[in-house]
């Protein structure tokens, strides 16, 4: 086709032709230790290092090369103009395809320059051509000569030379095609020329504006000035170095600088409408699911495989929610997950250890993740590397420093620390646009202390993991360790009523489970376990490969690493799962005491911190972990879960001994909570706080109005004053209450503390996580000025804290009494 377009035709009858084999007595040699016995014959001269019978014409008579050689000619001729088509195509469709990208006006110096020096060789391309075409009219002139056909018609009949004078024709055409090409480029290339003087003169009178409106264009010009060859991905958005590059790409890709009034920009039209978002249905089909978690890591097998386990219980719950929402419309919401942690770059110490006993509680909480969005109907995209989080994105080539190249397609991302980091480096200022549509999965969570850059800097609280500057509740936990992040939670199989039934038939009283895979979280433990053995059977499930490991006693049945199933199987006989203080917060004990079993664990004096403990050593987070797991401890409590001190052992076989003796476990239960509040008894007009009757705390006021998209409900609010000693999490805990961070803002006001009767000598608005609190020996009040700091978390010997509280239900401690 290119052949056709650039006027190249074939002509008739040579596609039959084979070069030299229609040539006789033609040989092409090269090695000087050969002869060419018909040129020797002929009497033709030796050329150069071998025998040539045509291309070194003015060695050679021309009657003669035309004799021998004339199919070569031909193809020699063919020659030049398939390497003149070539020579066009690479030379000058550099220039058109550049032509082509003329939306950006970087390219044109680079095109002019190529332009002269373009056409001058298209010029001495036509002139090579019409030179050969006078040679070839001189040849077909001897051809008609009274001589030529006398002196060798015996030898060269004239049908071999009939195609001549059609080879002349078909060597005038193509000479003319390109002579008219070399006119119409030579035009193309005037007009460049002209433009880019135009936009030359643009580009050189380019200077930086100086608008109120960008204060930060010029000093962002000059950083490009020094380093914007730092990352190609400057080069791919069109800066060249020049000033004005710099304007177009601050202004038209990056917006720290007013658009160029020169630029040719289309006339801003009228956003259509937006077109009606597509109702999110309930899927049933989980095998969907499967195949967009994909293959090739052990960690993904592992969640495959627990989405199967529990296939039948999460289309039950499904069903269950799609019938009490009874056909209520929600939109589907485009979500990218992006697990960080099992990507090569972050280096996936997960997946090689899933089958040798190391920690699935990650595992489980993204498998639980992934089933729930699937069935609420959502459209999802895994990945699990990092090219693939890349290519969604749409992140120009580079090293991260620039936007993306389009708006985000996701309305929503789930990723972890790892995932956040890797974004953070790939998407540019795009990083701080969208980061509100982010979700991290944060196992211990992010304290907001450390979630506030500036703040965490000044203060002492930066550490590896925080200094995010996002809501606090983008952050989602497994456990709710803090209020201020969000309670994601996992799934914890159900049991119906045959089978509650059938694990209590089936118990064996004496029979304990270690709670530990690893070798390592056995040693050091024998003085427990043979307390233990003295009242029950000890099995473990701890990973080997060919020997059984030493720190496991010889009086412990090892069953080895089992499949979840069967794990599932031994809890459901066993009375007794019993941890050694290691791993911390894990959903196994759950899952225990979902089967019908106590939980054992260690107290902790004092309690682990990142202050004295190496393992929460720069977590975002000061919270003080009293137990093994201190959700199980303050949420559940006995009798299906016993914390002890493992260092006293009168107190820990007493515990061994209660725990035999007590027989029914398979019914769950929570911590009382305490009544609603009755009517207020005073309520200020400037606040729609009450005092409770009592007078211990302030309640939102049934006359006061309600914010009808505030969630929780705000008349769940209850207003208390914390000791000293005692974060706002501990003073709610103890009264049977969760503190709830987004009812901060109604207790952030100075009316708020006279209802309470505290005086303030001065109110101060400071940025303190601490804050609202009053500092009660100087009779100091003091504000929160940041939001992103309010924080449940926390606590001085210098104040006491004003903490909102609120109730919860049973066995959901993320949900208030009334928010269903």
């Amino acid at each position: 086709m290119l052949l056709a377009q650039a006027g190249w035709g074939e002509p008739r009858g040579w596609s039959s032709w084979e070069g030299g084999r229609d040539c006789p007595g033609c040989l092409f040699q090269t090695s000087q230790n050969k002869v060419a016995p018909a040129a020797v014959q002929r009497g033709y001269p030796r050329t150069g290092d071998g025998w040539w019978g045509c291309g070194r014409s003015e060695l050679v008579p021309r009657h003669t090369l035309l004799q021998l050689c004339f199919p070569s000619c031909r193809i020699f001729v063919l020659g030049i103009g398939f390497f003149t088509l070539c020579f066009l195509m690479t030379s000058l469709g550099g220039q058109f395809s550049a032509k082509r990208l003329g939306d950006s006006p970087f390219t044109i110096r680079t095109e002019v320059m190529g332009a002269l020096e373009s056409r001058g060789v298209l010029r001495r391309m036509s002139d090579m051509l019409e030179m050969l075409m006078k040679r070839m009219d001189i040849l077909a002139r001897l051809e008609n000569s009274t001589d030529f056909h006398k002196g060798d018609e015996a030898r060269f009949p004239l049908d071999r030379f009939q195609p001549a004078a059609g080879l002349m024709e078909r060597i005038q055409a193509i000479a003319q095609n390109v002579s008219d090409i070399a006119i119409k480029v030579d035009q193309i290339l005037r007009n460049s020329l002209l433009n880019g003087k135009v936009v030359e003169g643009r580009r050189d009178q380019c200077e930086v504006p100086r608008d109120p409106k960008y204060p930060d264009c010029a000093g962002k010009v000059e950083w490009m000035r020094a380093r914007w060859t730092s990352d190609p991905c400057y080069a791919f958005f069109g800066v060249d170095g020049t000033e004005c590059s710099f304007l177009i790409y601050l202004s038209e890709v990056e917006w720290f600088c007013p658009p160029l009034p020169w630029r040719n920009r289309t006339a801003a039209l009228p956003s259509p409408p937006s077109l009606p978002r597509v109702q999110a249905a309930f899927q049933s089909d989980l095998a969907r699911l499967l195949e967009l978690i994909g293959t090739g890591k052990e960690s993904l097998s592992f969640m495959k495989k627990r989405i199967r386990h529990l296939a039948q219980q999460w289309l039950r719950a499904a069903r269950r929610l799609e019938q009490k929402l009874k056909g209520r419309q929600r939109d589907q919401k485009h979500i990218l997950i992006h697990i960080g942690f099992l990507t090569e770059e972050s280096g996936d110490v997960f997946s090689p250890r899933v089958l040798k006993g190391g920690p699935l509680g990650e595992m489980v909480q993204w498998a639980d993740i992934l089933a729930a969005l699937f069935l609420l109907g959502h459209s999802l995209r895994v990945t699990v590397s990092l090219k693939e989080l890349q290519s969604h994105l749409g992140v120009p080539p580079g090293r991260g420093n620039c936007p993306l190249t389009n708006p985000l397609p996701f309305d929503l991302i789930y990723t972890d620390y790892h995932g956040l980091q890797q974004m953070k480096q790939h998407m540019g200022l795009s990083f701080k646009k969208y980061r509100c549509r982010v979700r991290v999965i944060d196992t211990f969570g992010t304290e907001p202390a450390y979630n506030h850059e500036e703040y965490a800097t000044l203060r002492g609280y930066r550490t590896n993991w925080g200094y995010w500057n996002l809501q606090p509740t983008q952050f989602m936990t497994m456990f709710p360790h803090t209020p201020d992040n969000s309670f994601m939670g996992f799934v914890s199989e159900e049991l119906n009523k045959t089978e509650r039934q059938f694990i209590k038939s089936n118990k064996v009283s004496s029979m304990a489970v270690v709670y530990g895979k690893e070798a390592s979280i056995w040693k050091g433990k024998e003085k427990f376990l043979a307390i233990l053995n003295k009242y029950m059977e000890i099995h473990g499930t701890v990973y080997y490969e060919t020997q059984r490991p030493p720190e496991v006693p010889a009086f412990v049945k090892n069953h080895g690493l089992l499949p979840q199933h069967e794990f599932q199987q031994l809890l459901r006989k066993a009375k007794l799962f019993i941890g050694f203080g290691f791993p911390y917060e894990g959903p196994a004990p759950l899952e225990a005491i979902a089967n019908g079993c106590v939980f054992l664990q260690a107290r902790f004096n004092p309690p682990h911190s990142s202050l004295n403990h190496e393992f929460f050593r720069g977590k975002p987070t000061s919270r003080e972990v009293s137990s093994q797991h201190p959700y199980a401890e303050d949420f559940i409590g006995k009798p299906h879960v016993w914390t002890v001190d493992y260092n006293n052992s009168e107190e820990f076989e007493a515990a061994i001994k209660t725990i035999v003796r007590t027989q029914d476990f398979c019914t769950t239960s929570s911590p009382p909570l305490p009544p609603k509040a009755k009517s207020p008894a005073m309520q200020s007009p400037l606040s729609p706080l009450a005092l409770s009757p009592n007078a211990t705390h302030l309640v939102w006021s049934p006359s006061a109005s309600r914010d009808p998209h505030a969630w929780p409900p705000v008349d769940s609010l209850q207003v208390w004053v914390s000791e000293t000693r005692h974060a706002c999490t501990e003073t709610c805990r103890q009264r049977g209450l969760v503190c709830e961070p987004t009812f901060f803002r109604f207790l952030n006001k100075k009316e708020v503390f006279l209802q309470l009767s505290i005086t303030c000598d001065s109110t101060e608005y400071e940025m303190n996580h601490l804050y609202p609190a009053v500092a009660e020996n100087v009779h100091e009040c003091y504000l929160q000025k940041e939001p992103l700091l309010f924080s449940c978390a926390g606590y001085n010997t210098k104040y006491r804290r004003l903490c909102p509280c609120r109730d919860y239900r049973k066995g959901q401690v993320a949900l208030c009494r009334d928010c269903l």
